[in-house]
């Protein structure tokens, strides 16, 4: 079926894939600061406030920027900023749409507390306020689904986080070398590409009419939070994540008590970068839970530096998803019950 290019065309009717492939081209994308004006306050901790897809960038550049950052970072996922915020916090807030409830509350609590400010918006209510308040603000491109925008969101985060000088901008360099490779990388999971040579059409067919368990690092946990994000809105379809080493205190001992026939598929992101007891943790788990769970299937990230493991990463669960979700039967583009929930919560 993922062969039949007829097939995908007719399940894949607003060119999702097509959108995938194109996303290697985000890295390329120059954000516009406007209302940039820093006034020179000392920063003390940074929190980036974003939902979804627009909370994802967040942990992407947390885990990348490790090393880079001396002051503490801090992501909500919320309604709430923590109390401690003031004036010398630096609050970035995220949402690809610009009416987040989530996030439109945290914006009214910054303002509040006196902190410095960045928004990341394609529009909404979120850029409003910002053009009306003369608040630092990014916009992104606007037409894409939150998840597919990931990229937008990490340069826009970055940029941000070196007008405000928390980090130097030879980082930026980085992000742009990866770009001429995602692009050859992408072309290998392109839908004319056969199954048995596109990697992203055989991890699908692992995971057709089964609960995906998407296990991360330190290094690789956002992006399991991706894959599982992806498989949750592209493909329609349930799917967990966890990250090890917790996952060996608790959730590892969860997979004893049943025979191996789960309707589970589980996947390992490995690193070859990550800390060298994490990736012990992982061979050892699989090898002491063998006949207790579906064996892991490991997904090792390409890429020679961190920054392009992750969108390796991240631009690859996209492809696996939406073609999850052709084999699912069902549109990977729209969420119409996410929808649904947003206009009944007004």
């Amino acid at each position: 079926m993922l062969d039949n290019i007829k097939i995908i065309k007719q399940r894949d009717p607003n060119s999702a894939l097509s959108i995938a492939s194109l996303q290697y081209e985000q890295v390329h994308f120059r954000p516009q600061i406007r209302s940039g004006e820093h006034d020179g306050r000392q920063i003390n901790s940074i929190i980036l406030a974003g939902m979804g897809g627009s909370g994802l960038a967040a942990s992407l550049v947390k885990v990348w920027l490790k090393s880079e950052l001396t002051i503490p970072i801090e992501i909500v996922r919320g309604y709430d900023l923590p109390d401690y915020v003031n004036k010398h916090n630096l609050i970035i807030i995220s949402s690809y749409s610009g009416n987040t409830e989530e996030e439109l509350s945290c914006l009214r609590q910054a303002i509040d507390r006196g902190a410095q400010i960045g928004i990341i918006a394609s529009g909404g209510e979120l850029l409003e306020l910002a053009i009306k308040d003369d608040i630092a603000h990014v916009p992104l491109p606007i037409k894409l689904q939150p998840r597919m925008a990931v990229i937008y969101g990490l340069r826009a985060l970055v940029d941000l986080l070196v007008h405000f000088k928390v980090i130097g901008d030879h980082k930026l360099t980085e992000i742009y070398k990866t770009c001429e490779w995602l692009h050859a990388e992408s072309l290998k999971w392109a839908p004319e590409v056969s199954t048995k040579d596109n990697y992203a059409k055989q991890l699908a067919k692992l995971a057709v009419g089964k609960t995906a368990i998407f296990y991360g690092g330190a290094l690789t946990a956002p992006v399991a939070y991706k894959w599982k994000i992806s498989w949750n809105e592209n493909a329609k379809n349930l799917a967990f994540w966890n990250e090890l080493s917790e996952f060996d205190h608790n959730e590892f001992m969860g997979w004893t008590s049943h025979p191996i026939e789960k309707p589970f598929v589980v996947f390992d992101i490995i690193s070859n970068l990550e800390h060298p007891q994490i990736l012990k943790r992982f061979k050892i788990s699989d090898k002491l839970l063998s006949g207790k769970r579906p064996k892991s299937n490991v997904i090792e990230l390409k890429g020679d530096t961190l920054i392009s493991q992750l969108l390796w990463g991240s631009i690859l669960a996209d492809f696996t998803s939406i073609y999850l979700a052709i084999l699912n039967n069902v549109n990977p583009t729209p969420v119409p019950l996410i929808e649904k929930l947003k206009e009944e919560l007004k």
